[in-house]
């Protein structure tokens, strides 16, 4: 099957182990001074270990790999010790991946443990990758009217760090490198609220879901609406994904999913293009809805090829 995986570039790693350090999973060793990866049914490709690297030698990559063991994961992590699995199950919960969660809990009950109620991992905590653990909301100095939230999954990389901002503090940043007003440098202010956006980066238990409305869009629209910040994304939180292109896209229906349930999303819309692999991302958000416990406004609007036209459904 096709999926996420680490990559190492070994002339760029110098073997000091951080990396190893922060894969609770086990996926990665040192070995002969170098970073390997060592079980690929232990990697979960979602890139915590990332930032943990000083030497900017791993990346995230989409090729044939074995499939990804929940069970293998708990079996090697086991003899490290509860801490060690704690922080697993915590990876796990900050990322959205419910149903490795609750595979882990049903593994760990079968071999006759269990997880406190009170613990970090039971709540909806982040898992503090490359944060120090803290899980908490940060104060980012130089972005007055940005709020950064830990979402466990920027594992000290920049891109993937949690924002909050208003779209109307945004339009002071719109101003070219050549110092051109933010007019001239487009002329319309972003819509857009939060970031990161790309499904697979977004933590649906992040502060800024809670409540909210919701746009999940399929990358495409973006660039056939013209009219997208204003007709589509205000007063929105962005979700993006690519129903067609995107690599585990079985991880989206519990994203998706938590955003119902454990957010509250007040509604969702989904915005589409009218082409036929785009009804996979619909496909994708039936699904959520249909095991979710509770129910959330849907409307859908699809976008035309040919000028951007919207028809809403």
């Amino acid at each position: 099957m096709t999926r996420t995986l680490i990559e190492i570039n070994e002339d760029l790693c110098d073997g000091c182990g951080l990396c190893a350090n922060g894969c609770h999973e086990g996926a990665l060793r040192i070995i002969d001074g170098k970073a390997r990866l060592v079980g690929e049914s232990l990697c979960d490709g979602l890139g915590a270990c990332i930032g943990d690297c000083p030497r900017g030698a791993l990346k995230t990559v989409q090729r044939e790999a074995e499939e990804y063991s929940e069970r293998r994961v708990i079996e090697n992590i086991l003899p490290k010790g509860m801490n060690t699995v704690m922080a697993h199950l915590e990876h796990l919960k900050s990322h959205g991946q419910d149903s490795w969660y609750n595979e882990a809990l049903a593994i760990l009950k079968e071999k006759g443990m269990s997880i406190p109620s009170s613990s970090p991992a039971a709540a909806d905590s982040g898992c503090g990758c490359g944060s120090g653990g803290s899980g908490k909301a940060q104060a980012k100095p130089g972005f007055s009217a940005v709020r950064t939230v830990d979402n466990g999954m920027s594992g000290g990389c920049p891109g993937s760090a949690a924002r909050s901002f208003s779209p109307a503090g945004s339009a002071q940043h719109t101003a070219s490198s050549q110092g051109r007003p933010a007019q001239a440098a487009g002329g319309m202010s972003s819509r857009l609220e939060q970031w990161p956006v790309q499904l697979h980066l977004i933590n649906p238990r992040a502060p800024y879901f809670q409540g909210a409305d919701i746009l999940i869009a399929a990358d495409c629209t973006a660039f056939a609406c013209g009219a997208f910040h204003q007709a589509l994304l205000a007063g929105r939180k962005l979700v993006i994904a690519c129903p067609k292109l995107d690599s585990g896209k079985e991880i989206y229906v519990d994203k998706i999913r938590a955003l119902v349930e454990e957010s509250g999303a007040s509604s969702i819309t989904l915005a589409i293009m009218e082409v036929p692999c785009c009804g996979g991302l619909k496909r994708l958000l039936d699904e959520a809805l249909a095991g979710a416990t509770r129910t959330v406004p849907v409307s859908t609007v699809v976008v035309g090829i040919e000028g951007g036209s919207l028809t809403w459904m």
